[in-house]
This record gives structure tokens, sequence and C-alpha cells, in this order.
């Protein structure tokens, strides 16, 4: 379905969202209002539609939060300048953290980084929580250049990710490891 491997972020593919030029919606959330350009497709997300994404003809979004409040995954949207050095940086501390399947991914902006931590199937709840634990014990080593997925801060609706470009470092570690 995909040239590069996505078979760990195990993707929401019943529905997706795709990127409209103007605001599709106004939504007020915790006293904030946002502004939603992604509009949500009731539709699977096919290898069509993903090509479209891959060749630059629309911009493809993946739902993070299933329906039943579970996440497979924890993400960090990086956005800063040092990618080598976040990758290294994240990697120590999740290995430490006993996170042994993790992959980033290239965004469309050149130097940014989905780093997709494969949790697995977590509560919403846990899976606040441990993206809040991660965030801030990376904040301690680097300044701060990242957003956290999933965010109890923003709307279900906006705990989305463009799907991935290009593969840019993976580890998978040994399930035997974390016992050594």
């Amino acid at each position: 379905m995909y040239n590069i491997d996505t078979s760990l972020i195990k993707m929401i593919t019943d529905h997706y969202w795709i990127k409209r030029d103007s605001i599709v919606e106004k939504r007020t959330h915790n006293g904030r209002v946002f502004f939603d350009k992604f509009e949500k497709i009731n539709e699977p997300l096919t290898s069509n539609i993903i090509n479209r994404h891959l060749k630059g003809e629309i911009t493809v979004a993946h739902s993070l939060i299933n329906r039943y409040d579970k996440v497979e995954n924890i993400v960090i949207d990086y956005n800063g300048r040092n990618t080598e050095r976040f990758w290294h940086r994240a990697q120590l501390l999740l290995r430490e953290e006993g996170f042994i399947n993790f992959t980033a991914y290239c965004t469309k902006t050149p130097g940014h980084l989905h780093l997709y931590i494969h949790k697995g199937h977590t509560t919403l709840q846990e899976g606040y929580q441990i993206a809040k634990m991660i965030s801030a014990k990376l904040a301690q080593k680097m300044p701060r250049e990242w957003r956290v997925f999933p965010d109890p801060d923003l709307p279900r609706e906006f705990n989305i990710l463009t799907l991935p470009y290009e593969l840019y470092n993976k580890e998978r570690g040994a399930s035997w490891s974390k016992h050594m």
C-alpha cells in the first residue's frame, strides 16, 4: 500500500482527513477557539488516496484516536532545526524508558519529523500521560521544539497527523532486550 515501512503505525483506515483551502469548521475547546482546515471523509483510506497525497495533489491526515478511545501510537511532532540531535536524544530517552519500537518519518517540511512510538492498544488517558511524561523528559535536555500527540489540550478532531512522506530512521528492539 505504501512504498515506506508503515506497518507498525497501525493507522486508522476506516476514515481519513483531507486538507481544504478554507476553514471547514470552527470549534471551541476548553475556552479556546480552533479553526479546522481538515475535513473528515468517512470512507476507507485507499492506496489511490495515499498515492495522490505522495504526489502532492492533496494533503491527507489520519486519526490517532480510534472510536473506542484507544491509541496505538504516541507521536512527537518535531518542528525544530536540528533533526539529528533530536533523533539522537529522543532514541536514548525512549530506550531508557523501555520503548523499543519507534520510527521517525519525514514530513513535507524539510527537517521536520513525526516520531511514532509504537505503544500498542493504549487507553486515551494513559496515552495522554505517556505523551506528557516523554515531552517533559525531552524538555530537560533540549529546547522545546515539538508537540506530542495525543494532546488533551486539543479537540479530538485535531489529534490527527498528515501521512508520512518518507522514512527517516527506525528503532526495532528485540522482545527480550528489556530483560537484560
